[in-house]
């Protein structure tokens, strides 16, 4: 049986224009101004509304904490119109490469998307063996790395292993992903903070300021200059960081960047909060200052910045976040995100006239897929998935935690009204997602097996 979206505005990352689209066997079979319906087809009316591709998180954390897991996570992500996930997942200590990717299989069998995995090689247990098994990390459709330069005594990595896991990444042809902070001299600084007393959440921004991010970033780009290798920067928040980002592009490195919509929104204003509000927006990099979201939707017009991630990291605010109560430097470093990163960045970008269609369409969905060898997804063409989303754009919704499938007790972006709403979600050619509503099964998505790139075409 066909699946036929009828009258709908088809939006690409080089254009739109007005068509049908019919699905069979989970696939795009054919595009065309009209297509006559079949006995037995079925048909979802598109009139009035944008036909997009499902949007890609190529950020996340589900498993990571005790709230979401893949099945309330991806349920999350597809309401909002994400239909393919990249999770941020670490072996645990002595674990090899091929135990590492069952184990982390075996935990994604609840997603109800598609989704694939980033190796996290983890400062506090780093092995050369984890470096010499990369083919089996290959040959499980695993394509990429994920490396932190913060989070001194745990997670960061210090520069000659930074160099030499870029060095093997290039031989490999994987991208590696990058965490830039420079951990050292945060850790310096929320010492002092702390023996001055200055506790509260508002100095987590503070000890994490611009100038660390944008030196780390920097001898990121200079070491993945010496080595070789592919880096992508995960959630770039500042103007500062920014500039580092278009001098190392400008003399040829191989390098994309990231941002998130909490920094493209939110300042740093809201760690100012009374009665510890402000513990709910600590995050890693910190928010901004509103100069630093405009250097970024410039950077997002001009190209600089490829892709847009969640960072979905859920904490609750009255279990987890108050554990920093006293003392910032206690708060978990994590926000919720998954749920409403495709719709906010239409809002704040397409619908408040920041962006183009096109470049929504780039930025949360055509690059992230073609970064990260999701070769069937990220585009509307015949023979890819029929991964779609349909939104309405006369549509509005008000984002509450009341309403939200995110298994956390705060939302970030309580009681902002957006405009658009999602009003069909399919993930293959099945519908999973109608007004607003999971009504698909569970457990349903697929691994995405990824292979390495020769070329990219990245916008």
């Amino acid at each position: 049986m066909r699946t036929l979206i009828r009258n709908g505005m088809v939006v690409t990352a080089q254009e739109q224009f007005k068509a049908d689209i019919a699905i069979e066997d989970g696939t795009i079979a054919a595009i065309a101004k009209t297509l006559s319906p079949e006995p037995g087809d079925r048909s979802i009316d598109a009139t009035g509304k944008y036909v997009f591709p499902g949007g890609i998180d190529v950020h996340a954390h589900l498993a990571n904490t005790d709230r979401d897991d893949f099945e309330s996570g991806t349920i999350a992500a597809a309401v909002g119109g994400t239909t393919s996930l990249i999770n941020m997942t670490a072996p645990r200590r002595g674990q090899t490469i091929a135990e590492y990717l069952a184990e982390w299989k075996t935990k994604a069998r609840s997603s109800v998307i598609d989704y694939s995995f980033h190796l996290i090689l983890s400062g506090d247990d780093f092995r050369d063996s984890l470096l010499d098994e990369l083919p089996v990390l290959l040959e499980g459709g695993v394509t990429s790395l994920k490396i932190f330069m913060a989070y001194k005594g745990t997670t960061m990595v210090d520069d000659a292993r930074i160099y030499k896991v870029m060095k093997k990444a290039a031989e490999r042809n994987l991208v590696v992903a990058i965490h830039a902070e420079n951990g050292d001299v945060i850790e310096e600084l929320i010492r002092e903070a702390v023996e001055r007393g200055d506790t509260e959440p508002v100095y987590h921004a503070r000890t994490r300021p611009p100038a660390l991010e944008a030196e780390a970033v920097a001898r990121a780009a200079s070491i993945a200059e010496v080595a070789g290798a592919k880096i992508y920067i995960v959630h770039l928040s500042c103007a500062a960081a920014l500039e580092e980002v278009v001098r190392a592009k400008r003399r040829g490195i191989d390098l994309w960047v990231e941002t998130c919509p909490q920094y493209l929104v939110l300042d740093e204003s809201r760690l100012e909060l009374p009665n510890f509000e402000g513990g709910k927006y600590v995050c890693s990099p910190p928010l901004r200052k509103t100069s630093d979201q405009e250097a970024l939707w410039d950077g997002i017009r001009d190209g600089w910045i490829a892709a847009i991630g969640s960072d979905h990291c859920s904490y609750d605010f009255q279990t987890d976040k108050m554990l920093g109560r006293n003392n910032f430097a206690d708060i978990p470093n994590g926000v919720p995100g998954i749920e409403d990163r495709f719709m906010l960045l239409y809002h704040y970008g397409v619908a408040e006239g920041r962006i183009s269609l096109q470049k929504f369409v780039q930025i949360v969905s055509a690059n992230p897929a073609e970064i990260f060898g999701l070769k069937t997804k990220g585009a509307i063409a015949i023979g890819k998935d029929a991964d779609l989303v349909i939104v309405d754009p006369n549509g509005e919704r008000t984002i509450s935690k009341e309403r939200q499938k995110q298994e956390n007790d705060y939302n970030l972006y309580e009681g902002v009204r957006v405009a658009g709403t999602v009003a069909h979600v399919l993930s293959r050619g099945e519908s999973i997602v109608e007004d607003g509503r999971y009504v698909g099964a569970r457990g349903r998505g697929k691994m995405i097996h990824r292979e390495t790139e020769e070329v990219y075409n990245v916008r």
